[in-house]
């Protein structure tokens, strides 16, 4: 039976499933949230990560307290229109607002299976010299912002949301993790 749930007034999410989601990327996921952690990155900071599963993204949930991810908060969108606004979701956390958003970049570019995502005051105080940022300011969750993003992510792998955050993606986990760190280490 699908589940619904009318929260969020940018879509609306009907869940196929409220299991736990038991994709094998949730570690993958789980272990970049960690070494951010560790390395300090997440210091009062939003980290949204999704990845390619198949015809689906695996995204990290709503949750306040980074210590304390587990597998509950991660959901598999199966669907998402972006004409009616509808995400179809397995899972027991909410989507975030970034969730249309890393479903259209994984779905508009084949060479994307992994994005990286931190918002946040203290990320968007940091010098990020030679990254491109969008030329116009949206509101998170909507199709202008993603049609921003998209078009700034033509010529670069990171990009700085104006406002909001930055985003890496990358053909794997691995190459965005990678190019998320290098960026922090060189901004110091």
């Amino acid at each position: 039976m699908i589940s619904r749930d009318i929260n969020s007034s940018y879509f609306q999410t009907f869940y196929v499933s409220r299991e736990t989601s038991n994709s094998p990327l949730i570690a993958e996921i789980l272990k970049i949230n960690k070494k951010f952690d560790e390395k300090g990155i997440l210091e009062n900071a939003k980290l949204i990560v999704s990845l390619r599963y198949g015809k689906r993204i695996l995204i990290n949930g709503n949750y306040s307290d980074i210590s304390e991810v587990n597998v509950e908060n991660f959901l598999e969108i199966v669907d998402y229109d972006p004409v009616k606004k509808i995400v179809l979701a397995i899972g027991k956390n909410e989507p975030c607002i970034e969730t249309p958003l890393h479903w259209l970049i994984h779905h508009a570019r084949d060479d994307i299976n992994a994005v990286i995502q931190l918002n946040g005051e203290k990320i968007l105080k940091k010098s990020y010299p030679n990254i491109p940022t969008t030329e116009k300011e949206w509101p998170v969750g909507t199709f202008e912002l993603v049609k921003e993003v998209l078009k700034t992510l033509r010529n670069s792998k990171k990009i700085l949301i104006k406002n909001i955050g930055v985003l890496f993606v990358g053909i794997n986990s691995r190459e965005a993790e990678e190019l998320t760190l290098k960026t922090f280490e060189e901004s110091l």
